[in-house]
């Protein structure tokens, strides 16, 4: 787990992470494999209908938990269940102890509990002078190690069969076999003693069913089954949020649960409990059972406008699966004891700022785990919350503060850029394309991709000469630039302008008071410099004057699209015009393909093998993926090539921030593209534009990177 209390100690500790290249092969395989193992397991069903389902039903515990835990506790201690309530995790831990102590135990067999890992449990018995195992393989491995896990599910998949194979030996005092099968075999024969002399059984809860006060375990290896069997005593501790009203609610989770934690269809061992079992060493030849349900916060959060759908979480790992960060550094460096993207949240919640503060900047926010979660969580934007908070808490960083302060004045902002051009020239190449150098206090670790200069034109001084003169328009249409196609790309909207013109009967107009959408202020925390902007933009081109609002920024248009109606959902001024105004915004692939319909007449197509990098917030944010291909297939040939959607590792300010993690991700999307055999790529996202040409750039690599506008501008009639 990292521990880093600056954030150099965290960025030293990633680039220790990026150096463990078995880590590395393992996580990138298995990340594949997941892909296709997922799809094939959700094959033929409605994924989004069950999540939706998922969700509303979560979302109805949630709202009843305290009604259903009265009513669990009535169910189950009519049959003998002794119902305990916790308040902390300190108080768990305390009540756990104390059932041993009453009932002499001395020695626990422990099935898998992420909610234990949570209030470290294992820690607070053997204090106490308890010997306790865990007896799930990777649990049992990371025990021996003395870690904590890596994945939710698979919590030593960081670890080789020959690191396992050393510490078997050293486990066992014998040379062992790094035979997966034969570690099996060791691990099995070590552990089953450990159930035989164990006096208590501690088990967590997938879930907690209230009508009939049972508890459903989840497992692969059938390990819940022995460690709930065989002692006398068994302690289950459930987190409040799995409680759940019927058992048709837990069998929907258990259709998404395991497809999406692993790709398989059914979990190999689906367990219910209902009351205690018969058992010939407890007195009165019955198991005594325990059930502590834990608070820890949950009660509050479930309260709480925006994190109470964090309780959704049905502990799948998807999101650590999905996250291209995570496949990079591996679950100690992204996460505290939950892993993943939940695992950035609930650090918070859970375990403390301290913890959570440099993980939640971690996040390149590409939109994966929100995509792939089980329960619909907005993964994404709370980790963006979350940020946010701790910045309130503990105080801005002077650069974001700095950045806030100028994008809330678009006219300062826009004379800074303005004058940038003059103070770049300095550092500028020959040829003006890219800057050649600037001091280390700017480039510290930004080597890995050459960042381009700014134009000496601004698109919006050329507006005016180039804006297409429309009579009997049909559809009236603003252009949305953003910062970077205003000042850095403008040749993007010139040739963008060139294409929508091409049909006839489009109106364009490019509001001069609008500015940067706000993501990058969003992204460092900076929220309320974020509703300024929004604001500001919303009234810049109010939405009832147009058809459609264009831009030809991803990034910038899930923004606008998403992120506007979140972030002003209380401004009861501008509700109405935000919500217009979301419902406007569309990408430039969408608007051509969709709404103007050019076809193959239209363009002079080239043999030209051209490649397609998905940005994160078109494929994802917007859901557009068949738009922009088609649009490349009507100028050149598209080639597919590997992991498309996967993030270029720009994010913005991440890149700045996270240089090593993004010079990784640019590395292997470059790798990707040059495998595909292709001589250009396009993209719709200037931030990737500016990522992977500058990567190729500093490469040397032949691969001409452009804007999907160019394309397009250059092939048509």
């Amino acid at each position: 787990m990292q521990t880093a209390t600056k954030i150099e100690e965290y960025l030293k500790e990633l680039e220790d992470s990026l150096g463990n290249d078995f880590q590395r092969k393992i996580l990138d395989t298995f990340a594949v494999a997941y892909r296709t193992g997922r799809a094939n397991a959700f094959a033929g069903m409605d994924v989004k209908g069950l999540i939706d389902e998922i969700a509303e039903a979560k979302d109805y515990s949630l709202a009843r938990m305290d009604a259903l835990y009265e009513e669990f506790k009535q169910k189950a201690e009519a049959m003998g269940v002794k119902v305990h309530m916790a308040k902390t995790a300190f108080e768990a831990n305390e009540i756990i102890a104390r059932i041993a102590r009453e009932n002499g135990c001395t020695k626990a067999i422990k099935s898998k509990s992420m909610t234990a890992e949570e209030t470290h449990l294992n820690h607070h018995l053997e204090e106490q002078g308890m010997e306790v195992t865990e007896s799930d393989l990777g649990e049992w491995i990371i025990q021996l190690r003395h870690e904590g896990p890596s994945h939710m599910v698979m919590p030593a998949i960081h670890l080789s069969r020959h690191q396992v194979a050393d510490l078997f030996s050293d486990v066992t005092k014998q040379k062992q076999d790094s035979d997966i099968q034969k570690l099996v075999k060791v691990a099995r024969r070590e552990l089953r003693r450990k159930y035989v002399e164990a006096d208590m059984g501690i088990s967590g809860g997938n879930f907690a069913i209230a009508e009939t006060g049972t508890i459903g375990l989840v497992t692969n290896e059938g390990n819940a089954r022995l460690a709930t069997t065989l002692p006398r005593v068994h302690v289950a501790l459930v987190g409040l949020e799995k409680l759940t009203p019927t058992l048709h609610d837990a069998l929907r989770v258990l259709k998404a649960l395991p497809r999406n934690a692993t790709g398989q269809q059914i979990t190999s061992y689906v367990t219910w409990i209902t009351g205690p079992n018969e058992c010939k060493s407890a007195p009165d030849n019955t198991k005594i059972m325990h059930v502590v349900f834990l608070d820890n916060g949950r009660r509050a959060l479930a309260k709480d406008h925006d994190f109470s759908q964090v309780l959704r979480c049905i502990r799948c790992g998807a999101c650590a699966n999905v996250c291209p960060v995570y496949r990079l550094v591996g679950g100690h460096k992204y996460g505290h004891v939950y892993i993943g993207a939940i695992g950035l949240i609930m650090t918070y919640f859970f375990h403390g700022r301290d913890k959570a503060k440099f993980l939640v900047q971690n996040c390149v926010n590409c939109g994966a785990c929100k995509e792939v979660c089980a329960a619909g969580i907005d993964l994404p934007r709370l980790i963006k919350e979350i940020h946010a908070r701790i910045q309130d808490e503990e105080g801005h960083p002077i650069q974001s503060k700095l950045l806030g302060l100028v994008l809330k004045n678009r006219a300062l902002f826009h004379a800074l850029l303005k004058n940038m051009r003059w103070a770049q020239k300095p550092f500028a190449e020959r040829e003006g394309q890219f800057i050649r150098h600037l001091p280390t206090v700017f480039m510290k670790g930004q080597d890995f991709r050459k960042l381009p200069t700014l134009a000496p034109k601004a698109f919006r001084e050329m507006w005016d000469q180039i804006r297409p003169k429309v009579e009997n328009a049909s559809l009236k249409v603003a252009l949305f630039s953003g910062c970077v196609q205003d000042f850095v790309y403008p040749e993007h909207m010139v040739d963008a302008v060139k294409v929508i013109a091409r049909r006839g009967g489009v109106a364009l107009d490019y509001p001069m008071k609008q500015s940067c959408c706000g993501l990058p202020v969003v992204m460092m925390g900076e929220k309320e410099a974020a509703k300024e902007v929004a604001r500001q933009n919303i009234t810049a081109m109010d939405p009832a004057d147009y058809d459609y609002i264009i831009t030809l920024c991803a990034s910038c248009a899930s923004h606008l699209k998403h992120g506007y109606p979140k972030l002003l959902e209380d401004d009861k001024a501008l509700a109405a015009k935000v919500g217009q105004f979301a419902d406007k915004v569309i990408d430039f692939s969408s608007f051509v393909h969709d709404v103007l319909g050019l076809d193959a007449s239209a363009f002079n197509r080239s043999g030209e093998k051209v490649g397609y990098h998905a940005p994160c917030h078109l494929c994802r944010g917007l859901e557009v993926r068949e738009a922009p291909r088609a649009n490349i297939d009507l100028a050149g040939e598209y080639v597919a090539t590997d992991e498309e959607e996967v993030c270029c590792g720009f994010g913005g300010s991440y890149s700045m921030k996270f240089p090593a993690v993004s010079r990784t991700l640019l590395a292997k999307k470059i790798a990707n593209l040059e495998a595909g055999g292709v001589s250009s790529v396009v993209t719709d996202c200037p931030g990737c534009v500016m990522q992977i040409k500058g990567g190729m750039a500093t490469q040397g690599k032949p691969i001409k990177v452009r804007h999907i506008a160019e394309l397009m501008a250059e092939r048509l009639k």
